[in-house]
């Protein structure tokens, strides 16, 4: 058939269904990546893969040099520096959008480069979207380059992304060594440099206002499904307490009572306290739910009060509504929401949800399966506002600006913070000087991060995203069997053969744009291991450099800027920004032309296209 070898047809034919899955998202990545696996050991007369190496990708050096570096980053995060210095640049640049935007890009990039983007985003995301608040600024202004300038920096070290080292094992086998730590160091500050010029410059213009500052009811249109209501002197709710109200109402009628007006007082509704006759009540539910509940209740509608945030969340007070998001690798993701049980753990009533492909939900949330990327609207206690924000199973969108750099200044950094400094530092330098293999030097700063307290082993564990680690193994055995079965030659001789017209700086570049693209839409770690060695290959067939070939891979892999499921971070500010997958588009496809031109002239120039003698 086509004249193909059958094992070649079959990998190939793997290769387009692992393609549509990642696509389509029928199942998840990982899900499907291991799916992967299987079907290549189970198929093995034919894709040249026995059991043994399709399981390799679990053993392989990029695999647990990325699970140590997950755990590394956790360690930094509990030092709480991170969090300090989105403190200092809060009380630096509040009030002023250009000089915000600024610090934004110039602390998230060189941090990106040394620990795990996805930490450093999810402990700025409540900072930047209150730090626009506070300067009347929308946060879709400001969350779109938190994300893309920590994808930029990726660029700077080996350890930065796991493409890059996805890559480095790649070059160890096809170019007989691997990566070192800042091989391409120049060339990410390039890249860097030129992306954060364009986020500072061009992006401000292109990014909407997508979101109005505060106004979060409004952006999640609940205000028609809140309402205020009076208990007149004959209710039956008058001396019942608050919590027995409001278990009642949620579960007969969907209805959620939120909170309670006694004169100028305001108190939750989940508290112990009696209702009186003329207090006022802030009910959540369907308009027409609404007016059943009243009528069940003898109470009276309040047509003209309005219900903001203002109401809701009272200035002067500690923060009850809050906005989270569901990040990629929380508990929650798969659960539904009566199944997560919001209401127990947290205290926290659901306000609307808005999941990652944009629908809002308003009403009947109990069989409302959570994926990444959503984000909720929850009232809550203050208490439980606080420990939201030190969830890991969610990231919150907005503190109280004042009191949380007062906060943290006060807290001050952990006992652990040389310690862990030191650590990182001391893996970065022993891999980069030679003296042990990246992975042994990540292994070995996990243990060390362990013995000195940094972090306990339950945290170590909870700190990976093994999400991307099955993806990781899942994925790597695909490029082996495109080898063995003869698939990468015979791509690699039709792009020769279609580029026959075109000098090699052009080449590199298709390989640059035709790995970025195929990043926004199968992630950036499958596509580059279905790209790279296609490109060492093409690189051989012509007689060019294929380690400036495996550079243009390798950069086109993290530059997924083009859509919300590109790269993990894109998706986490999805929500918070009120984005639309045109956003990306239009902000994210400026910036990878522009980087395809820099990133191509940047290979020439710093490492040539030559293969060498």
């Amino acid at each position: 058939m086509f004249g193909l070898p059958v094992g070649m047809l079959v990998v190939f034919a793997l290769v387009v269904a692992a393609v549509v899955l990642f696509v389509t998202e029928a199942v998840s990545p990982d899900v499907t990546a291991v799916g992967l696996l299987v079907a290549l050991a189970v198929l093995g007369p034919w894709t040249g893969i026995s059991a043994t190496e399709a399981l390799a990708g679990f053993s392989n050096p990029a695999t647990i040099t990325i699970l140590a570096m997950y755990v590394l980053s956790r360690g930094i995060g509990n030092t709480g520096l991170v969090r300090r210095l989105g403190a200092e640049v809060g009380a630096v640049t509040r009030g002023s959008e250009s000089r915000l935007l600024a610090a934004i890009v110039a602390l998230t990039g060189p941090i990106a480069g040394v620990i795990n983007n996805t930490p450093v985003v999810a402990v700025f995301i409540p900072m930047v979207t209150d730090l626009a608040e506070d300067a009347g600024v929308s946060p879709s202004k400001l969350l779109l380059p938190l994300s893309y300038a920590s994808m930029l920096g990726g660029t700077l070290t080996l350890i930065g992304t796991a493409g890059n080292l996805i890559a480095s094992d790649v070059a160890a086998e096809r170019l007989g060594a691997p990566f070192t730590m800042f091989e391409f160091t120049a060339l990410g500050a390039v890249v860097l440099v030129a992306g954060s010029a364009y986020l500072l410059v061009v992006a401000p213009r292109l990014i909407p206002e997508r979101v109005s500052p505060g106004d979060r009811t409004a952006r999640y249109e609940v205000e028609a499904y809140l309402g205020r209501v009076l208990v007149p002197s004959r209710s039956p709710l008058v001396g019942a307490t608050a919590s027995e109200v409001v278990a009642d109402a949620a579960r007969d009628l969907d209805i959620d009572v939120l909170d309670i007006v006694r004169g100028d007082d305001h108190f939750l509704a989940g508290s112990g306290r009696e209702i009186e006759s003329r207090d006022i009540l802030t009910v959540r539910g369907n308009p027409e739910t609404i007016k059943q509940f009243v009528d069940l209740a003898d109470l009276r509608l309040l047509p003209r009060a309005t219900v903001t945030d203002a109401e809701l969340d009272p200035e002067g007070k500690r923060p009850t509504l809050v906005e989270v998001v569901v990040p990629t690798g929380s508990d929650l993701v798969g659960e539904t929401v009566a199944g997560s049980r919001l209401r127990e753990r947290y205290d926290a009533t659901i306000l609307a949800i808005r999941l990652a492909g944009g629908e809002l939900i308003r009403e009947e949330f109990s069989d409302v399966t959570l994926s990444a990327g959503d984000s909720l609207l929850l009232q809550t206690t203050p208490e439980s506002a606080e420990f939201l924000v030190e969830s890991r199973d969610l990231v919150a969108t907005g503190e109280l600006v004042d009191d949380l750099i007062a906060e943290i200044r006060s807290r001050g950094l952990a006992p652990t913070t040389v310690p862990a400094l030191v650590i990182v530092f001391g893996v970065v330098a022993l891999a980069a000087l030679g003296v042990v293999p990246i992975v042994v030097a990540a292994l070995g700063g996990v243990v060390a991060m362990i013995v000195t307290g940094c972090l306990t082993a339950s945290e170590a564990y909870d700190a990976v995203n093994w999400s991307v680690i099955f993806l990781l193994a899942g994925i790597l055995p695909l490029g082996r069997a495109l080898q063995e079965t003869g698939g990468v030659d015979l791509l690699a001789s039709a792009v020769i053969s279609a580029s026959a017209v075109l000098p090699v700086l052009a080449v590199v570049a298709v390989f640059y744009l035709l790995t970025g693209l195929l990043a926004n839409l199968i992630t950036p770690v499958a596509s580059i291991v279905l790209l790279a060695p296609v490109a060492i290959s093409t690189a051989e067939g012509i007689g060019a450099s294929g380690f400036a070939f495996l550079l243009a891979v390798t950069f086109g892999g993290s530059t997924a800027f083009m859509t919300p499921v590109g790269y993990q971070t894109n998706l986490m500010v999805y929500g918070p920004g009120g984005y639309r997958f045109t956003d990306y588009v239009r902000v994210g496809g400026p910036l990878q032309l522009l980087l395809t031109v820099v990133t191509t002239l940047g290979i020439w120039l710093l490492y040539g296209l030559d293969a060498p003698i």
